[in-house]
């Protein structure tokens, strides 16, 4: 293990969760929090408004559909990667892309005729401008 993952994961947990919060997160700790194990640090890491597009792309395949409905919610998903929140096995996450402005008719369609109700209910409702939220000392995140 090369000595900067090393330090990173001696970090306390407390502090891990910080900076994935953190407005000065290290840059080279961003890696780390993208295949970090400790689900709440991920999830906090994943709502970053700052995520480049390889985390994004990382995140958004994970196995916890916690961490993809926290992806689904961006603005910035490439049409392939909206596909797949439509597509998703979970209902949080195809109800979390309903509201993505960037869904096509057919998408929205096939939203609209989901098995879930509210999913199917939230595919009706007209998009919704995503909402940030930003806490003195950490970084704009997604609401």
């Amino acid at each position: 293990m090369p000595h900067l993952e090393k330090q990173y994961k001696a970090l306390p947990l407390a502090e891990r969760l910080d900076l994935a919060l953190s407005d000065s997160l290290p840059e080279a700790y961003r890696p780390f929090m993208v295949r970090e194990q400790w689900m709440v640090i991920k999830c906090y890491f994943a709502r970053r408004a700052d995520l480049n597009m390889d985390e994004i792309t990382a995140l958004i395949a994970d196995q916890d559909h916690v961490i993809r409905l926290c992806i689904a919610k961006r603005p910035d998903l490439t049409p392939e990667m909206i596909d797949m929140c439509v597509n998703d096995r979970d209902p949080n996450v195809r109800h979390a892309i309903c509201r993505n402005a960037s869904l096509t008719t057919a998408q929205r369609q096939q939203l609209q005729q989901d098995v879930d109700p509210l999913v199917a209910r939230a595919a009706t409702k007209p998009p919704k401008e995503t909402q940030y939220r930003q806490r003195p000392g950490q970084t704009r995140v997604i609401k």
